[in-house]
C-alpha cells in the first residue's frame, strides 16, 4: 500500500506507469481522484474498478492499494466470431472461446471481491501507523511479517551506528539477579514501593503492554524467574518524549537492563519501577508468539537457544541432567573414588562391542578412532594402584540414530578393586534409588513411556530390585532348554530357528552373541518396567567379564534395565591375561565374519594385565537415559543440548568427523 496526496507528482508518475501497460488488467482502490482524471488515466484497462472510500473527505491523504490481478486472456473480445484465432494462429472453437470467457469472468469476480474488501478497510477509522495508545508502541503494533521485522530492526541498528551510538553496550552493572529479586521482595504488600531502594537487574523481554502514553508493562525473564517492569514516565530520568523514544525501541526478545526500585502493583504483581531503562542487545528476529510458542521439534533441536528462550520447561530438563551428574559424582567422591580423564582418540577402539568413528592425525600420519568406552584405560589405572577410579565423559559410536541412541553420549564408568558384581548390584540399588528420592522426592515416578497423549506408567525404584539370570530366564520365557555349550554350532542353529520362529529381525552376521541379544531383548527386557537386573551373561557375550564361579560358560555380569531400556552395565572384571587374549582372538574371528561391532585385539592392555589386576568390579551407567527417566522424556534428543541432526534439505551436506549412536 502507498499513501499519495491527490494530484501529487508521485500519483501522476504512478498513473503514467500503469498507462504504459494498457494490456494489463488490474484492480485499484485509490484516493478520491476526480472521476474524469481516473477515466483519463485508466481508460481501456480491462476489469478496472475505481472506488471512492467513504469518509475520505475528512483527510487530505488517501490510501492506494493495488491488487494486481491479470486476466488469463486479456485480448479476448466480448463476442465470438469465426475469424477469431488462438495464440498459434489456428481458428478458435466456440467452446474454447466460452472456456476462456469464463476464466476471465472468474478472475474479474475475484478482483471485485478484493476491491470490495479494500473499500471496507478504507472506511474503517484510521490509526496512527506504528503507534500504540498515546505514542507508545507495544506488542499489538509489532510488525507481523518476519522478513520486514528483521529488515526494520537491522535498519534501526544501522541508523544508530551512523549516529555514533553503540547499540550493543559493553557493560551494564547488575546488582541483583531475577531469582534473587523474587526471593527478596516477594513478600511485599500489594501496592508497596521501596522508593529509597535502588537495584539493577537485566533480562529478556517476553511481553510488552502499553497503557496510555506514559505507562508500559513488561514481562522480564532470566534464569527461570519472571519480574514485571512497570515503566512509568513519572519515575523516569527522561522527559516524556525521551521516555517514549527509549521504550519504543524495545521489542519482544530484547535483552534490557533496568535500574529502579522494587515494589508491587496494586494488584499484587511483583515489579521493578524503572528510573533508567537501557536496551543492551536487540533481538533482530521476530520471536515466536507467546500464545503459540515454539513446538516444531526440528526447530527446537536445531536452534536450542530459541527452544530455551520459548520453553522454560526445557531449561528444567538440563538442570535435572546436571543434578544426576552431581549426585553420581558426590556418591563416588564420598566413597574415596578419584575422577580422571582418559584419551578421546585411540589407536585401538576398545572397551565395548561397537562400531567406532574413524579420524586421521595429520602430523602422525595415522588413523585414529574416537573412543567407544574408557574401560581399558581405567583398568590400567587400577593396575597402577589407583584402586577406586571413575570418569564421566563422552563416548562415540558410529551406529544407528533412534529415540534412545545418539552418536555421542555421556556415561559414568567406575572401577573398584576388591569388589565383585554382587557388591556393584548393591551399590547400584543404593545410588539410583537415593538419586531418584533426592531429585523427585519419591521412589515412584510417572513416566509417559508411550507418549504424552497416553496414560503414564508408574516406575517404582524402591529397593530391593528383581534379579533375573539370563539363560534360565530365557529358557523359562521360551519354554525350552538351551544347549549347555552355547558356542556350539548346534546352539547357533537353534537360536537362529527361534529368532525366525518369533519373527525377530536379526541382520547378518547372525553370530550366537547377536542372536542371544535379540532374544533377550524380545523376551526378558520387555518384563523390566521397574528396575530389574538381568545377570549372568554367557561368556561369548562378555569378553571382558570374569567367568562365573558356579555357572559354567557364564560370566559374573549384570545389566540394569528400567522401562525396558538398559541403563547400567557391570561385571566382575576378567584379570587373567592369557584368557583375555584368547577372548580377544574370538572377537577378532567374529570381526572377520563381518561383525563390525566386535572388539579389536588390544595387546597393550593384555601386557598391562600381565603386571597384575587385582580382583575388580567395573560399572557403567548412561547419563542420558537416566535423565530421560527423571524428566519424563521419551526422545534422547530432549536431554541433549545439541543432538546429532541430519543436514537440512536446503543446506549443503557437510562431511562429518564422526557420529551415530550408542547412548546407554
Amino acid at each position: 500500500s502507498v499513501c499519495m496526496r491527490r494530484g501529487s507528482v508521485l500519483a501522476t508518475k504512478f498513473f503514467a506507469a500503469l498507462t504504459q501497460s494498457r494490456q494489463r488488467a488490474g484492480v485499484a482502490v485509490f484516493s478520491r481522484t476526480p472521476a474524469a482524471a481516473a477515466q483519463e488515466h485508466f481508460q481501456g484497462f480491462a476489469g478496472l474498478i475505481v472506488t471512492y472510500p467513504r469518509g475520505f473527505a475528512a483527510s487530505a491523504f488517501g490510501q492506494l492499494k493495488m491488487a494486481a490481478v491479470e486476466l488469463p486472456y486479456p485480448n479476448l473480445p466480448e463476442n465470438y466470431s469465426e475469424e477469431l484465432k488462438d495464440e498459434t494462429g489456428a481458428n478458435m472453437s466456440k467452446s474454447e472461446f466460452k472456456k476462456r470467457q469464463k476464466a476471465n469472468k472468474v478472475a474479474q469476480e475475484k478482483a471485485e471481491k478484493q476491491a470490495k474488501k479494500a473499500e471496507q478497510a478504507a472506511a474503517q477509522p484510521a490509526k496512527p501507523a506504528g503507534e500504540g495508545a498515546g505514542g507508545l508502541q507495544d506488542d499489538s503494533t509489532e510488525e507481523k511479517d518476519p522478513n520486514l521485522y528483521f529488515e526494520n530492526r537491522v535498519k534501526d541498528i544501522t541508523a544508530k551506528k551512523a549516529k555514533g551510538i553503540n547499540p550493543y553496550p559493553h557493560k551494564f552493572e547488575v546488582t541483583i539477579s531475577l531469582p534473587e529479586f523474587v526471593a527478596k521482595y516477594k513478600d511485599l504488600a500489594d501496592g508497596q514501593q521501596l522508593t529509597d531502594v535502588k537495584v539493577s537487574l537485566a533480562g529478556r523481554i517476553y511481553s510488552k503492554r502499553a497503557s496510555g502514553g506514559k505507562l508500559l508493562f513488561y514481562d522480564l525473564k532470566a534464569e527461570g524467574a519472571k519480574v514485571q517492569v512497570m515503566a512509568d514516565a513519572r519515575n523516569s530520568d527522561l522527559e516524556l518524549a525521551g521516555f517514549q523514544a527509549v521504550h519504543n525501541e524495545a521489542k519482544r526478545g530484547d535483552i534490557v537492563g533496568v535500574m529502579g526500585f522494587p515494589g508491587k502493583s496494586k494488584k499484587g504483581e511483583l515489579s521493578i519501577f524503572p528510573i533508567k531503562f537501557e536496551l543492551l542487545s536487540p533481538c533482530l528476529h521476530m520471536p515466536p508468539s507467546t500464545h503459540f510458542g515454539l513446538k516444531d521439534q526440528e526447530t527446537r533441536y536445531r536452534q536450542r537457544y530459541l527452544d530455551l528462550i520459548c520453553n522454560p520447561e526445557v531449561r528444567d530438563i538440563f538442570f535435572t541432567r546436571t543434578k544426576v551428574i552431581q549426585f553420581v559424582r558426590k556418591f563416588l567422591d564420598d566413597r574415596g573414588f578419584l575422577e580422571v580423564e582418559t584419551p578421546m582418540m585411540n589407536m585401538i577402539p576398545g572397551g565395548a562391542a561397537a562400531r567406532p568413528f574413524v579420524t586421521y592425525h595429520n602430523d602422525l600420519s595415522m588413523q585414529l578412532y574416537m573412543r567407544i568406552a574408557p574401560e581399558l584405560f581405567l583398568k590400567t589405572l587400577v593396575i597402577g594402584g589407583i584402586e577406586r577410579v571413575y570418569e564421566i565423559g563422552r563416548q562415540f559410536r558410529n551406529e544407528g540414530i533412534d529415540m534412545t541412541h545418539n552418536p555421542e553420549f555421556t556415561t559414568c564408568e567406575f572401577y573398584q578393586a576388591y569388589a565383585d558384581y554382587h557388591d556393584l548390584m548393591d551399590m547400584t540399588e543404593k545410588l539410583i534409588s537415593e538419586m531418584v528420592l533426592q531429585i523427585k522426592g519419591t521412589y515412584k515416578i510417572q513416566y509417559h513411556a508411550n507418549g504424552p497423549e497416553n496414560p503414564p506408567v508408574e516406575i517404582d525404584f524402591t529397593p530391593p530390585w528383581r534379579r533375573i539370570s539370563m539363560v534360565s530366564g530365557l529358557e523359562e520365557a521360551l519354554g525350552i532348554k538351551l544347549p549347555a555349550n552355547l558356542e556350539s554350532a548346534e546352539a547357533r542353529q537353534l537360536l537362529s530357528e527361534l529368532v525366525a520362529k518369533h519373527n525377530i529381525n536379526c541382520p547378518p552376521p547372525q553370530t550366537t552373541a547377536r542372536l542371544l541379544d535379540k532374544l533377550v531383548g524380545e523376551f526378558l527386557e520387555e518384563q523390566c518396567t521397574n528396575p530389574t537386573f538381568i545377570c549372568d551373561h554367557p561368556q561369548l557375550m562378555s569378553p571382558l567379564a570374569k567367568w562365573h564361579r558356579t555357572l559354567p560358560g557364564m560370566t559374573e555380569r549384570f545389566e540394569l534395565f528400567i522401562n525396558k531400556r538398559e541403563v547400567c552395565n557391570a561385571y566382575t572384571e576378567l584379570n587373567d591375561p592369557i584368557r583375555q587374549r584368547e577372548l580377544f582372538q574370538d572377537q577378532a574371528s567374529a570381526k572377520a565374519e563381518g561383525d563390525d561391532e566386535a572388539m579389536f585385539i588390544d595387546e597393550n592392555f593384555c601386557t598391562a594385565l600381565e603386571y597384575g589386576l587385582p580382583p575388580t568390579g567395573g560399572w557403567g551407567m548412561g547419563i542420558d537415559r537416566m535423565t530421560m527417566l527423571l524428566t519424563d522424556t521419551a526422545n534422547i534428543k530432549e536431554v541433549l543440548l545439541f543432538p546429532a541432526m541430519k543436514p537440512e534439505d536446503n543446506a549443503p551436506a557437510k562431511k562429518a568427523d564422526g557420529p551415530a549412536p550408542g547412548g546407554a
